[in-house]
């Protein structure tokens, strides 16, 4: 008899803590991809997460690409990234899951042009840009300065910045091989910001520390520095828009979630954190 109540105790117990862990698993949101978004994502699910306790946001980074292959294989509820899915990405979501992804801009973005504090070149043109990381221009002594290679860092290639850098500024062509790569933009940063004669690029928000390069369409064009307004007006040269996405439709959680970072709340946050809001009009109400 001892042994029968035993047993049934142990079923309680365990079916018990099956049943909180399921209901933890069920009130989780995973969020994966790109470097560029973690700060905003971790904002808002910090902020989300104090509005709706019995919510768990887990936010983690490690590249646009990254995320989008989580996403393919169903590991994360959400992809953050700062480009756009390829098809053929999608192609594969569609394989293995047998649904597509949705798209869903969250935020605006420029890409910052980074050096040290020391550096006086104020404004550079999208082709001297590109001729820097092609190693075509090689000494800041081009720019009237000091006599000095510059030393490029940029970030990985399963980095969503890299491939908008790729396509925008380098129009589709190879950098150069001495580029040094970083796993982050908080990493590019720290680099700059004790390397005299350094030059990187990077989400807006994440421009401390460091000196920030105006940026020219072309040699008749005004320097523009990136900013809520200029990113607004489109300006600003090198602008994107952040992304989530799901496949199919998202689960219940995270719809509410993702309805929230879209609201007034969630997009002020954008502007909190140095980002611009996805609507203008919505970051006013």
């Amino acid at each position: 008899m001892k042994n029968i109540i035993k047993l049934l105790i142990a079923v309680l117990l365990t079916s018990g803590l099956f049943g909180c862990a399921g209901q933890r698993q069920n009130n989780s949101i995973t969020i994966k991809g790109s470097d560029t978004m973690v700060i905003l994502a971790q904002r808002w699910a910090e902020t989300y997460m104090k509005l709706h306790p019995e919510v768990i946001v887990q936010v983690t980074g490690g590249g646009s690409g990254t995320g989008i292959a989580a996403l393919i294989n169903g590991g994360t509820d959400i992809c953050q990234a700062s480009r756009q899915i390829k098809e053929d990405e999608n192609k594969l979501i569609i394989a293995k899951q047998g649904k597509t992804a949705k798209e869903i801009p969250v935020a605006q973005d420029g890409i910052a042009i980074y050096v040290n504090g020391q550096n006086p070149v104020n404004d550079l043109t999208i082709d001297q840009l590109k001729q820097i990381y092609q190693g075509k221009i090689k000494s800041w002594a081009e720019f009237g300065w000091d006599k000095k290679e510059i030393v490029m860092y940029g970030r990985e290639n399963n980095s969503g910045t890299y491939i908008y850098f790729k396509e925008h500024v380098l129009k589709g062509e190879d950098f150069v091989n001495n580029v040094q790569s970083l796993p982050g933009t908080a990493a590019v940063v720290n680099a700059i910001s004790k390397d005299k004669y350094s030059i990187g690029y990077g989400g807006m928000a994440y421009a401390k520390g460091i000196k920030e390069v105006a940026v020219k369409k072309d040699k008749k064009s005004a320097a523009i520095k990136p900013s809520v307004e200029n990113i607004i007006s489109g300006a600003y040269p090198i602008s994107r828009k952040l992304f989530f996405y799901v496949v199919g439709e998202p689960k219940p959680n995270a719809a509410l979630f993702i309805d929230w970072a879209l609201g007034s709340e969630g997009q002020e946050i954008c502007k909190e954190v140095g980002y611009v809001g996805i609507n203008n009009e919505k970051t006013k109400k």
